[in-house]
C-alpha cells in the first residue's frame, strides 16, 4: 500500500481542501499588516459573528491543545477545577497542557453515557467536596462532537448548561469535529453553544480541510478580557496571522466547512453499513459524526495492519477506530470493508 494512500486513523491525516488553499494563495499576494492586524482576520472574525448569528469574541490558534488549554485558563483560577468526561481529550491527549497553562487548575473525569457527560454526573462531581481543601470546580468542558464519535443534542447541551448555571459553573466546548455534529443534526452552529448556553467553543479546523488553525470563540466577551495577552504568552499569536485567518474565510464563506463535514459522516455511515452483516463484527458506539468504533477479533486487527490499513486500537482489546475526512473517497471505505469482510472470515 504506497505511504500516501488514503488512512483511517485520523482526520487529521487529510490534506487541505482547495477552499482553504486558495484562500492562503489569495492572502499571500502582496503585504498585509502583522499580527492579526490584517484584513483576512478581521474577515475571518466577521464570518464567524454572522454562522454564529451574534457579536463574539474570537482568536485563533495554532493548534487545538493550545485552543483548549488556553480557553480553560481564562475560565479558572489555579484553585480551582474543571469537569471533564472520563474520555476528555483534555484529559487524555493533551500532556497536561491545560494544567499547565491554568497554573494547576485540575481535571476532575466524570462518567459517562456514550461519551457524553450528564448533568447528574457533573452534579456528582461538583458536589462530592465542598471544602476548602478541595481545588473548586469552575468549569465543564464538553467535546463535540465526543471523543467516541457521538454527538450532544441541543436539548442535552442546555440541561448541562442549567446545570452549570445552578452550580455556578462556566461552560466550554471542545469542537475539534464541531462541523461534523452540526452536520449529523442539521442544527445552526447558534443553536448547538450559546442559544444552548456554551460559553466559549474552540471550534476546529485542521480536522476538516484546513493545514493547521483552530478559532476560540468567547460568546460571553467578558470572559474574553485579555486573552489576547494570554495567546501572546503561549507563543500563539501568529506574526503572519492571515495564514491562520485566511483558510477559516476559505471554508466559511461559502459553507464548505459543512459540506466536507457531511461528507465525512456519510463516509462513516456507510463503512458502519458496510460490516454491519459481518459475523464478529459489532459498533462499540452509536455513529453520528465521521469515526466509526468497531469490535474486531485480535487476529483480524493484526491481519487489517499486516494488510497496511492504519487505524487506533486505544479504546480496548479488539476494539479499532476509524475515522473519515473531508476528502476520503468512497472506493477507499469499500476496500476497507471488503477487507473487514475478508478478515473476519466472513
Amino acid at each position: 500500500m504506497p505511504d500516501n494512500a488514503q488512512q483511517f486513523a485520523s482526520d487529521n491525516y487529510s490534506g487541505i481542501c482547495p477552499e482553504a488553499w486558495a484562500a492562503m494563495a489569495e492572502a499571500n499576494l502582496g503585504h498585509q499588516r502583522a499580527y492579526g492586524d490584517d484584513e483576512w482576520t478581521a474577515r475571518a472574525a466577521d464570518h464567524f459573528r454572522r454562522l454564529f448569528e451574534t457579536d463574539c469574541e474570537v482568536f485563533f490558534a495554532f493548534n487545538g491543545t493550545a485552543a483548549n488549554s488556553l480557553a480553560l485558563a481564562s475560565l479558572c483560577q489555579s484553585y480551582h477545577s474543571v469537569i471533564c468526561s472520563e474520555t476528555a481529550h483534555v484529559e487524555t491527549d493533551e500532556c497536561g497542557a491545560p494544567e499547565f497553562f491554568s497554573n494547576g487548575s485540575k481535571l476532575l473525569p466524570a462518567r459517562t453515557d456514550n461519551g457524553k457527560l450528564t448533568p447528574q454526573a457533573i452534579r456528582d462531581v461538583a458536589l462530592k467536596r465542598q471544602d476548602i481543601h478541595y481545588p473548586k470546580p469552575r468549569v465543564v468542558t464538553l467535546t463535540q462532537a465526543t471523543e467516541v464519535g457521538t454527538v450532544y443534542r441541543p436539548e442535552e447541551v442546555r440541561a448541562i448548561s442549567q446545570t452549570c448555571e445552578e452550580l455556578g459553573l462556566h461552560l466550554h466546548m471542545d469542537g475539534a469535529r464541531f462541523s461534523n455534529a452540526c452536520a449529523f443534526l442539521g442544527c445552526s452552529p447558534a443553536e448547538l453553544t450559546w442559544k444552548a448556553g456554551v460559553d466559549v467553543l474552540c471550534f476546529g479546523g485542521t480536522k476538516n480541510g484546513m493545514a493547521v488553525g483552530e478559532a476560540i470563540i468567547f460568546f460571553d466577551k467578558g470572559l474574553a478580557e485579555d486573552f489576547d495577552y494570554r495567546c501572546k504568552q503561549a507563543g500563539q499569536l501568529a506574526s503572519k496571522m492571515r495564514y491562520l485567518s485566511a483558510p477559516w474565510v476559505g471554508i466559511l464563506q461559502d459553507d464548505a466547512w459543512l459540506k466536507y463535514a457531511n461528507h465525512a459522516n456519510h463516509c462513516a455511515q456507510l463503512l458502519a453499513t458496510l460490516v454491519s452483516d459481518v459475523p464478529g463484527v459489532s459498533l462499540m458506539f452509536p455513529v453520528e459524526a465521521n469515526g466509526v468504533f468497531l469490535q474486531l477479533s485480535e487476529p483480524a486487527i493484526a491481519a487489517l495492519t499486516a494488510r497496511g490499513w492504519r487505524f487506533y486500537t486505544f479504546i480496548g482489546a479488539g476494539g479499532a477506530r476509524f475515522m473519515c475526512s473531508w476528502d476520503t473517497d468512497e472506493a477507499r471505505v469499500r476496500q476497507l470493508a471488503a477487507d473487514i469482510r475478508e478478515v473476519m472470515g466472513a
